[in-house]
C-alpha cells in the first residue's frame, strides 16, 4: 500500500493571494489581494491544473490527427502523381493508336479499301490488324476514362482533406492557448505564496492524496483492488518496468519522452517499449481498450480519472501507480485511488 502523507494543515490558515487571474492570452494579470486559506489556494490551483489537463489532452489528439492526415496528404499527392502519369501514358498510346489506324486506312469503308488496295490480300491481312487496334483503342480509352475519374476523386479528397487538416490545426492552437493559459494563472498565484505557505500546501495536497487513498482501499469489494492479484504477464512486466526506469523525469504536456512526458504520453511509451500500440490520449485509451474491474487489477493495467477520462496513469500493484502529473511534479509512485477514479482499462 501507498502512503505519501504529509502534515494535516489547518483549512484556516490564512494567505495573501490573487483574487483575479488572467482570463486569458493577450489579457493582463490584473492582480488584486485578498485573503485566501491554503483549502482555497489548493481548490483554485487543483481547478487550473484539470483545466490545463484536458485541454492537453486535447492538444495531444489534435497533434495526432493533425501527423495522420498530413501522412495521408502526401499519400494522395504520390497516388496523384502515379494516375497522372497514367493518363499522359494512355494519353500518349491512344495518339499512336490513332496514328496507326490512319495509315491502316481504318476511316474507309471496307469495301472500298479492298477495291482500291493494290493487293487485296495484304490489305485483308492489314484490315485483322486494323481490328485489333481498334480493339487496343477500345481498351485505352476505358482506361484513360477510369484514370480521369480516379484524378477528380483525388482532387476532392485533396480539398476535403486540407480542410480538416486546417480545421485540426486551428484546434491544436486553440488546445495550446488554453494549455498555457491556465498554467500561467496557476502559476501566478502560486507565485505569491512565500516558502512556507508552499510547503503546507504541499502537506495539504499530500494529506488529501493519503485520505483518498486510504479511503479506496478500505472501500467497498468490487470497487477496490485485490492487493494479493497475481503479478503481471510478460509485455505488461516490460511496460510495468519502462515506467519505473522513468521515475524522476519531468512532467511537460504534450511530450512522449525520452526526457519528459504528459500523462498519456507515459502509458503509451511504456506500453511502446512492450511492443504494443495503444491510442495517444486518455480519452481514447479508455475508449479503445478492453476495460476492467477496479478489484480485477493487474500491473500494466491503466487507471482512468476524473469524469472525463482526462487523466490516466500506470498501475504497478499494491495500490500504486506510476504517473506523471503535472508541470512542477515529475514522474513519480501515488496511491492509486489518491485521484477520483473512472476505471481501469487493460492493454495487450
Amino acid at each position: 500500500m501507498v502512503r505519501v502523507r504529509g502534515a494535516v494543515v489547518a483549512s484556516t490558515t490564512v494567505l495573501a493571494c490573487v483574487a483575479g487571474l488572467a482570463a486569458g492570452p493577450g489579457q493582463g494579470q490584473a492582480l488584486a489581494a485578498r485573503p485566501r486559506t491554503i483549502a482555497d489556494v489548493r481548490a483554485a490551483t487543483d481547478r487550473l491544473y484539470r483545466q490545463a489537463e484536458v485541454a492537453t489532452e486535447a492538444y495531444d489528439a489534435a497533434t495526432e490527427q493533425v501527423e495522420r492526415q498530413q501522412r495521408d496528404l502526401v499519400a494522395l499527392a504520390r497516388a496523384v502523381v502515379a494516375a497522372q502519369a497514367d493518363a499522359d501514358r494512355l494519353t500518349r498510346r491512344l495518339g499512336a493508336l490513332a496514328a496507326a489506324r490512319y495509315r491502316a486506312g481504318a476511316g474507309l469503308p471496307a469495301g472500298a479499301g479492298l477495291l482500291l488496295a493494290t493487293d487485296p490480300e495484304s490489305f485483308l491481312d492489314a484490315a485483322g490488324v486494323a481490328e485489333q487496334g481498334a480493339r487496343a483503342t477500345e481498351a485505352a480509352v476505358l482506361q484513360l476514362r477510369r484514370k480521369q475519374r480516379d484524378l477528380a476523386a483525388y482532387a476532392h479528397a485533396a480539398t476535403t482533406g486540407w480542410e480538416r487538416l486546417t480545421a485540426q490545426r486551428r484546434r491544436r492552437a486553440d488546445a495550446r492557448r488554453e494549455v498555457e493559459s491556465r498554467l500561467r494563472q496557476a502559476e501566478a498565484l502560486l507565485a505569491t505564496l512565500r516558502a512556507r505557505d508552499r510547503q503546507r500546501l504541499r502537506e495539504a495536497e499530500d494529506e488529501a492524496a493519503y485520505q483518498a487513498q486510504t479511503a479506496w482501499l478500505r472501500g467497498a469489494a468490487g470497487a477496490r483492488p485485490d492487493l494479493d492479484a497475481g503479478g503481471a504477464g510478460a509485455l505488461a512486466a516490460r511496460a510495468v518496468a519502462f515506467a519505473t526506469a522513468q521515475l524522476g523525469k519531468a512532467y511537460q504536456w504534450g511530450a512522449q519522452g525520452p526526457d519528459s512526458y504528459d500523462c498519456s504520453g507515459l502509458t503509451e511509451m511504456a506500453w511502446a517499449a512492450a511492443g504494443v500500440t495503444i491510442p495517444r490520449t486518455s480519452q481514447e485509451q479508455w475508449a479503445g481498450l478492453p476495460h476492467v474491474p477496479l478489484d480485477r487489477l493487474r500491473p500494466g493495467d491503466l487507471v482512468i480519472y476524473y469524469p472525463d477520462a482526462g487523466h490516466v496513469a500506470l498501475y504497478v500493484g499494491g495500490g500504486a501507480v506510476i504517473q506523471a502529473p503535472r508541470p512542477g511534479r515529475p514522474v513519480s509512485l501515488a496511491g492509486a485511488g489518491s485521484m477520483p477514479i473512472l476505471g481501469a482499462v487493460r492493454p495487450g
